[in-house]
C-alpha cells in the first residue's frame, strides 16, 4: 500500500514558478518539467524511504533532466512534499519549511 502524497502550498508555488520560467525559455518546456517532477513523485510514492535524509526529517529526490530536487517528509499516514527547489537556490529556503 502506498501512502498519499500531499504537496504543500509553498511547493505548489515552487512548481508554478519553475513551470512559468521554463515556458518562457521554450514553449512546452514547462510541461516537460512538470512531467519529470511527476516521475519523481511516482518514485517517491513507490519507495518513499529510498532517499537519504538530508536535513532533519526531510529527504531529497532529484528530478530527471532538470536541476531541481523534491524535498519531502515521510509520516505514518502520508508523504508531504515541502519544496521543489532549484539546485543552486539558497538551501535555507527549503530548510525553513522543515
Amino acid at each position: 500500500m502506498s501512502l498519499p502524497l500531499i504537496i504543500n502550498p509553498e511547493a505548489e508555488e515552487d512548481l508554478a514558478a519553475a513551470r512559468s520560467y521554463y515556458d518562457g525559455q521554450r514553449p512546452g518546456l514547462g510541461e516537460e518539467f512538470l512531467l519529470c517532477v511527476e516521475e519523481a513523485f511516482d518514485r517517491i510514492r513507490r519507495m518513499p524511504e529510498v532517499h537519504a535524509k538530508v536535513f532533519q526529517e526531510l529527504r531529497r529526490a532529484l528530478v530527471r533532466r532538470f536541476p531541481y530536487a523534491v524535498f519531502y517528509r515521510v509520516d505514518d499516514d502520508q508523504i508531504t512534499v515541502v519544496a521543489v527547489y532549484h539546485a543552486r537556490q539558497d538551501p535555507r529556503g527549503w530548510q525553513a519549511r522543515a
